[in-house]
């Protein structure tokens, strides 16, 4: 097996490395289908490149510090380190922890759906970590155990390291292939979801087994006890669990009619858009008709403009008047 090199080009003698470029295309490709998704849910695309400006760099930031604070003892005698994130250690649990905080802290300022956005950045993240995955491979990192039986010596079920000239389980490939086949799930069946917030909890379901079990096959995983429990894998099991029982927890409510533990049925925000009352997926006022709270049709509310609304109510009704009495 013949490796390619790590860099890609190198420009007024910096070096590009081949893991950034992909780790940048996978970044733009999320974004790109997230806003083609947002069109097609009558959410403001607007809105998703605002929030990349505060997702991407907390997302940075999570993957980061779940790295360093589990592998302390690298950073620990020098901790100007942890900046330099250029020498890799960056972990996607930690994106996907910086990119829910950013969710929630956008969400919250914006006055939008939590739920409607994961949804939208779902398929996105998923095949960004497809594509992301074979930066580790110009890297030679997240590779399995020792591989000794020359019959699968090829690739690429088997990678070769040259640090150590030794061949070893891809299991990058591994979950890229099944990251692959998730987006592919997401995207045929996210219009045949039932709930509002679907497409994300698959995402993180269908991920989390896959990473539970590839991460046992890694031999640079992160250790919560070194040599008895993964960090990932154990963060994984967690996650599978917590969206079974959510799911289930959910229907159960649905089914007596309560409440719907916030993720709310698709047909009740169809509904609510063919009222052209209220936009549900950006929690906003509907640009193409009225507040009904408005006396005077305008799209503002009227507590905003209570003098330019009285204004106008009494401009109409004088103008009523003029026409009834001719």
């Amino acid at each position: 097996m013949i490796n390619p090199s790590r860099v890609a080009f190198s420009i007024f003698g910096r070096e590009i490395y081949w893991y950034g470029i992909l780790i940048a295309v996978s970044v733009v490709l999320a974004i790109v289908i997230a806003m083609r998704e947002a069109k097609r849910r009558n959410f403001n695309p607007d809105h998703l490149l605002d929030f990349a400006l505060l997702a991407i760099p907390l997302g940075v930031v999570g993957a980061r510090l779940y790295y360093v604070v589990f592998e302390w003892s690298q950073f620990a005698a020098d901790p100007i380190r942890i900046l330099y994130i250029w020498e890799g250690g960056l972990a996607i649990y930690g994106v996907i922890i910086g990119g829910l905080a950013a969710a929630l802290i956008f969400c919250k300022w914006k006055k939008l759906s939590f739920w409607t956005l994961i949804d939208l950045l779902a398929p996105g993240l998923v095949l960004g970590q497809a594509i992301g995955r074979w930066g580790n491979f110009f890297n030679q990192e997240a590779f399995g155990p020792l591989i000794t039986d020359p019959n699968w010596m090829w690739f690429p079920f088997a990678v070769k390291i040259d640090a150590t000239n030794t061949i070893h389980m891809a299991t990058f490939f591994y979950e890229s292939i099944w990251c692959f086949a998730v987006f592919i799930f997401l995207m045929a069946r996210r219009r045949k979801f039932k709930y509002n917030g679907d497409v994300a909890l698959w995402y993180f379901m269908l991920y989390g087994v896959e990473r539970m079990l590839v991460e046992g096959l890694r031999q640079d995983s992160l250790w919560l006890i070194p040599g008895v429990v993964r960090v990932s894998q154990l963060l994984s099991l967690v996650l599978v669990l917590a969206v079974i029982a959510f799911m289930i927890i959910r229907e159960k409510r649905a089914k007596a009619g309560l409440a719907t533990l916030a993720s709310v049925p698709l047909a009740a925000v169809a509904a609510s858009e063919d009222s052209g009352v209220r936009n549900p997926e950006s929690g906003a006022p509907d640009p193409e008709s009225p507040d009904p709270a408005c006396e005077c049709g305008c799209e503002t509310d009227c507590d905003e403009c209570a003098e330019d609304c009285e204004t106008v109510i009494a401009i109409d009704d004088d103008t009523d008047e003029n026409t009834t009495d001719a």
